[in-house]
């Protein structure tokens, strides 16, 4: 015991986690997995940022109860845990500690695992990599050259977003309010010549398998199908005016509105606009519209500036009619085909661009069954077409298959089907992250690197000292002899997305030791990950191109797997207010007192503005970091309290009188089954006397631990964690009331330790030891449920007289019509003293009837 009657957290952790990693009692088995037999629990793996917060303990907790319990399920369970260890930030710190980043990345990873053994975790540590390992990228650059050899990675010519100060390209998830979404510089546009993966040759695969996905939320398939972002539309051919021989192609999901186009507009880096004569006024609105990265969300935003080119194109269905071109800001060449026509009156951004350009507006669709006319621009499509020839009174469904169908009979334009998604742009212009295997050889062009030569591994003494990538800034690394001929060649010195590294680790898992890229027999074993546990800021990005993935390396021929991960579960944030002084200097919690009701800083005592919760980030200090939860309460009260908050989905917020009251409750049953163990009973517990005999006083503590032990495997199985925890608290609450005797409380303490086991299971393992059990609860079975026994829920029956309440009844689920109606008489019984029963009606759990006469 330690002072203050608290059990000792700290030398029961420590012993169960030693007897643990002992006995190699979390690591899977190859051998005995199979497909109906195993279980793979994989949280995201965490970026080594050097100390945790309470809010990466949630993620790992959830997925190591599920472990855990998957286990005494006689699952054979894969738990495994790696680093996502290349990147940015790791390069800004050895820049701003004048470290290397793997130097720095490795000592992180050091801490944080530290931090995950005091926890805890069930981890097969055997299998633990991170991704700056070549052992790791190795496979990577072989997967490179078969997507290559197979089509699927190709190079080109691109506009790209572009940080000026962490010099490197940045996807348009990257770009926040128009700045690189790390260093906050103003981003800019960039012709670079770049690697892609040909994601877009899975577009409809990867949107017809989020029907499979049932076990996913809707939130996050959602999210991924606009992402997607199928569109059935037209391809429009417009002729230039001054040569009909060339057009302008546009894809259109509004061919309907045809007839309202007053202007077409190209985007600034469009093939036509290099064949245009050189002015210096052109020359400077195309500089300008460089300016500012491309998302969608920075077009979106920004100014519609357009510069007229002084030629037209003719309309597809009326070549009398003359439609002006400019070139844009607002439309790209890679977007689409680069081009649109503008239908002001049924579009806000042409809208605008025409008001602001003093172009005409043909309203061409109006209300259906309205008397007055909507305000333009009238975006709805519920609409009837006006002012367009033989389009006309037509709905707008309709309309778009006529123009269609004219469209093609005159050969100036076709059935079209477009997405939104575009091929991932994975070169990177940066050290810490997987070099990309090609040599450039002027004799040769372009050359994958033999395999004979992977891994290409980075240098170690590079230096920051030069702006740019140190990869091309190296003297030695990037020289070498073209494999082909021989001569003189250099590297290709960008490196992949570190989004690549993300996208298959889930596999590296399954077969760790292997010699081969995939080992087919072990992921298709293994594979898919049966619950996948992570926040949803990843519901695009990353799980998209863990996705295209799969299927790519199912395409390669490396394994016939579709999806990577079964069921998602995207666990809330941890919440914390926030402190800062009026000069926005933020405070950690631990650096403010409370006094009088306001908030002081506790070195200088000077005012501090306590702000709203919100998500725990190491940017505002409202952290607050595990190490101290643990010297104070320990691991399994902090896993309690992290996951009997709220349902594991939302956002909780943290609470030190939480944390608190699950140590309180952790530390009554411990010396509550202390007691049984020393003395037989459990001393000091008050019991309510009740006017029932032995037998009946144990027959409803069992039947309460039967009951226990359904709904907490009900909520187990629904990872509703919370619930889970309440239901484990009813059942000690209940026992601690009972006076059943002490064979029977013995049976349901051990039936409470095991359901505690996946939330606390070092105190749990404590607590089954002490109550005589020989083996560890890491190899003891779930408690099996007897359905006998189960706890009928109570209906309210109302008792009725010929259709007149009489009163109500409390029945349980299997009563049958005859028990039922015994219940019932004895509140009838003044209403027969002239009259019998003729009949009854009984509808079941509700009402029962009796027709008297």
């Amino acid at each position: 015991m330690t002072e203050g009657g608290f059990y000792n957290h700290a030398f029961i952790e420590r012993k169960w986690q030693q007897y643990w990693s002992a006995t190699n009692a979390f690591v899977a088995n190859e051998e005995e997995a199979d497909k109906s037999s195993k279980y793979y629990v994989l949280e995201m793996f965490p970026y080594p940022s050097g100390r945790m917060h309470v809010g990466h303990v949630r993620n790992y907790a959830i997925g190591d109860a599920i472990a855990r319990f998957k286990r005494m399920q006689e699952y054979c369970v894969l738990h495994p845990i790696g680093w996502d260890a290349f990147g940015l930030p790791a390069e800004n710190a050895a820049i701003l500690h004048k470290m290397d980043p793997q130097t720095w990345t490795l000592e992180n990873i050091e801490v944080m695992k530290g931090q995950l053994d005091r926890l805890g975790f069930s981890y097969d540590w055997g299998r633990t990599v991170a991704t700056c390992f070549p052992l790791y990228y190795k496979r990577e650059q072989e997967m490179f050259l078969t997507l290559l050899e197979k089509g699927l990675a190709y190079q080109k010519e691109s506009t790209v977003n572009w940080d000026p100060v962490d010099n490197t390209v940045l996807a348009n998830e990257q770009v926040i309010n128009g700045c690189g979404w790390r260093s906050g510089a103003v981003v800019e546009r960039r012709q670079l010549k770049q690697w892609f993966f040909k994601i877009t040759n899975f577009a409809e695969e990867l949107l017809s398998g989020l029907d499979t996905l049932t076990k996913w939320p809707e939130k996050v398939r959602i999210m991924q199908r606009k992402w997607i972002g199928k569109s059935d539309g037209a391809l429009i051919d417009f002729k230039l005016a001054h040569d009909p021989s060339q057009h302008i192609s546009v894809f259109t999901t509004r061919p309907d509105t045809i007839f309202g186009a007053t202007f077409v507009a190209i985007a600034y880096d469009h093939p036509l606009v290099a064949t245009l004569q050189e002015s210096e006024e052109l020359e400077n609105f195309l500089s300008q519209s460089k300016r500012g990265g491309i998302s969608e969300a920075i077009q979106e935003t920004a100014d519609k500036l357009g510069y007229p080119l002084g030629f037209y194109v003719l309309h597809p269905f009326d070549p009398k009619s003359k439609l002006p071109v400019y070139v844009v800001n607002f439309v790209l060449a890679e977007h689409g085909t680069g081009a649109i026509f503008g239908c002001p009156a049924h579009d806000q951004r042409d809208f605008d661009f025409a008001m602001k350009y003093e172009l005409p507006v043909i309203r061409v669709v109006s209300p259906v069954n309205s008397q007055v006319e909507s305000e333009l621009p009238f975006i709805e499509e519920d609409g009837l077409l006006v002012n367009s020839s033989f389009l006309n009174g037509k709905v707008v469904m309709d309309a778009k298959l006529a123009a269609i169908a004219e469209l093609e009979r005159l050969g100036v334009g076709r059935k079209h089907t477009t997405y939104r998604l575009r091929d991932w742009g994975v070169s990177r212009q940066r050290y810490w992250g997987c070099p990309i295997p090609i040599i450039y050889c002027d004799t040769c062009g372009v050359i994958p690197v033999p395999s004979s030569q992977l891994p290409v591994k980075l240098p170690e003494d590079i230096t920051f000292d030069a702006p740019g990538n140190p990869l091309s800034n190296h003297p030695t690394w990037k020289h070498v002899q073209c494999p082909k001929c021989g001569k003189d060649a250099e590297r290709e010195t960008d490196t992949f997305d570190t989004f690549v590294e993300s996208s298959w680790y889930f596999a590296y898992f399954c077969s760790p030791k292997s010699n081969s890229v995939i080992d087919r027999e072990q992921t298709e074993k293994w594979l898919p990950v049966d619950i996948y546990i992570g926040g949803v800021e990843h519901a695009v990005l990353h799980l998209l191109y863990a996705r295209f993935f799969t299927k790519a390396l199912t395409y390669c021929g490396y394994w016939n797997i579709s999806e990577p991960f079964s069921a998602l579960l995207t666990q809330g944030m941890v919440c914390h207010p926030s402190y800062r002084d009026k000069a926005h200097n933020w405070f950690y919690p631990n650096e403010v007192v409370e006094k009088d009701g306001q908030y002081c800083d506790v070195k200088t005592g000077n005012s501090v503005i306590r702000e709203n919760k919100e998500k725990m980030s190491k940017s505002k200090k409202n952290i607050v970091e595990p190490d101290t939860m643990l010297q104070q309460y320990g691991a399994d009260s902090l896993r309690m309290f992290i996951l009997s908050d709220s349902p594991p989905e939302r956002d909780m917020e943290w609470s030190e009188k939480g944390i608190e009251g699950a140590h309180k409750y952790l530390n009554r049953l411990y010396q509550f089954v202390k007691n049984v163990q020393e003395n037989g009973f459990a001393r000091g517990e008050v019991r309510s006397e009740v006017d029932l005999d032995q037998h009946e006083r144990n027959r409803m503590l069992l039947k309460a631990m039967h009951d226990g032990i359904d709904k907490v495997t009900h909520n187990l199985n629904l990872y509703l964690l919370n619930k889970v925890i309440a239901n484990i608290r009813e059942l000690t609450n209940t026992l601690y009331s009972s006076k059943a005797d002490i064979s029977t409380i013995s049976d349901v303490l051990g039936c409470i330790v095991r359901l505690l086991y996946p939330i606390a299971p070092h105190i749990a393992e404590e607590m089954w030891q002490m109550l005589g059990e020989k083996s560890a609860l890491a190899f003891a079975k779930w408690p099996i449920l007897d359905s006998s026994l189960l706890i009928n829920e109570i209906f309210v029956v109302v008792v009725q007289v010929n259709g007149k309440k009489r009163g109500t009844i409390e029945v349980q689920e299997d009563m049958s019509q005859e028990d039922v109606e015994g219940l019932a008489r004895p509140l009838i019984q003044s209403c027969l003293s002239d009259k019998h029963i003729a009949k009854v009606v009984y509808v079941p759990l509700k009402i029962i009837n009796f027709v008297c006469i």
